[in-house]
């Protein structure tokens, strides 16, 4: 075992976002920063999250950001009135990155890409001295209080003046995030709410062959969803062989998660034509079909087809067609009930985590002094749209300037 020598400086574990921002915040005022991460290189889900167009932040007013935190809006106000999403968009553009707003409110780099961000991040932290360690697990603490790393080198002791865990949450553990530091925190008798999956795809009881073989993978698009208490969403989702996914359903996923926990099960009643009425609907489908088919006079009349016109078939029972009012009922509110979420491991993000009870107003553990969390291992959740990063960067923040009033 190789000992690090003693010094005034400070140990970050997780060179994710939060982390990240927690080592240019201390680094800027002076601070010796080591960062250790256990991957091969830092931000790997960082870069992933990116793949598909880097949704940084969101534009929408302060308030209703806000309250896409639910129940931990009211933990996350202070850090995110800190740092706002207007001054994260600033703080990109300070790295050559420039950003626009799509339709949707969602912000973006001009490029799309979280590459070039992401390399221009790390320069900055270079330049300003942060020392990075890639590929150095963290395996706890030793009886003295010293952290403990297995490294290329082999097992590394670290004896720092404060350490900021930025260590994610339960999601993509091929990137990272494996949850191995619940077990550490719950030795050293901090509680930890369960992880859970967050920005999930859920599952049916199970499809149809024909609605697997042949539409497994395809978008259902323009629509409405509706689950019971909560405000009616349009958006899109996608069909999977076991079920739903995609950001109409990850925006409801909580709330779906919950509704499931409690009772076994949630419907979810699905507008297939949210622009059509019911009543104009039932009057078009009440129309003479003559000689056509069926499924051509539906199409002709609702222009309901393809995978949306499978997916009706798949929920309805064969006599609703043949009703006019039931079935323009049904286009709106078309019943589908989900039993359970898929995997932690496969969803966008975790619920659950070191809940702020656990925490003081700096987020240090109560039961382990000069230890700060930060980031998705925190308990809090969001959908999708740029809210997971934005309160990933700001506790990062806040929890490096807690470490300095700590540190005084």
């Amino acid at each position: 075992m190789t000992t690090a020598p003693t010094a005034p400086n400070v140990a970050i574990i997780g060179a994710g976002p939060a982390g990240l921002m927690a080592a240019e915040t201390l680094a800027r005022r002076g601070i010796a920063v080591d960062l250790y991460d256990a991957m091969p290189s830092p931000g790997r889900k960082f870069l992933l999250a990116g793949v598909g167009g880097m949704n940084i932040t969101h534009s929408e007013a302060f308030e209703p950001f806000l309250a896409r935190y639910r129940e931990r809006a009211g933990d996350l106000r202070p850090m995110l009135d800190d740092f706002t999403p207007a001054q994260l968009r600033e703080w990109i553009h300070g790295l050559g990155i420039d950003t626009f707003v799509g339709s949707s409110g969602r912000v973006f780099p001009t490029d799309m890409k979280a590459a070039p961000l992401l390399r221009a991040w790390l320069k900055r932290l270079r330049d300003s001295g942060v020392r990075l360690h890639t590929r150095h697990r963290w395996r706890g603490c030793s009886a003295d209080g010293a952290l403990r790393f297995d490294s290329p080198d082999g097992t590394l002791s670290v004896r720092p003046a404060a350490t900021l865990l930025a260590l994610g949450g339960g999601s993509w553990p091929r990137l990272g995030s494996d949850a191995r530091w619940v077990g550490e925190l719950q030795a050293h008798g901090v509680a930890i709410a369960p992880l859970q999956a967050s920005n999930c795809g859920f599952e049916v009881a199970g499809w149809s062959a024909l609605l697997r073989d042949r539409f497994a993978g395809a978008p259902i698009k323009n629509v409405s969803l509706a689950l019971a208490g909560q405000a009616t969403r349009k958006g899109e989702f996608v069909l999977t062989e076991k079920g739903v996914e995609g950001s109409l359903v990850y925006a409801l996923s909580a709330a779906i998660r919950e509704e499931i926990a409690r009772h076994g099960s949630a419907l979810i009643l699905l507008d297939l034509l949210p622009e059509r009425s019911q009543q104009q609907l039932a009057q078009a489908l009440g129309k003479p079909r003559g000689s056509q088919s069926r499924g051509k006079h539906i199409r002709r009349q609702a222009g309901l087809e393809g995978a949306k016109s499978a997916l009706l078939h798949e929920c309805l029972a064969a006599d609703t067609f043949n009703d006019p009012q039931a079935l323009a009922a049904a286009i709106k509110a078309l019943p589908i009930e989900l039993l359970r979420p898929r995997p932690l491991a496969e969803a966008i993000s975790s619920a659950g985590g070191v809940p702020f009870e656990e925490l003081d107003a700096n987020l240090m553990l109560r039961k382990l002094p000069g230890v700060f969390c930060a980031g998705e291992m925190l308990d809090w959740e969001a959908p999708t749209g740029g809210y997971l990063l934005t309160a990933c960067f700001a506790t990062g923040r806040a929890a490096a300037l807690g470490l300095l009033r700590w540190l005084g």
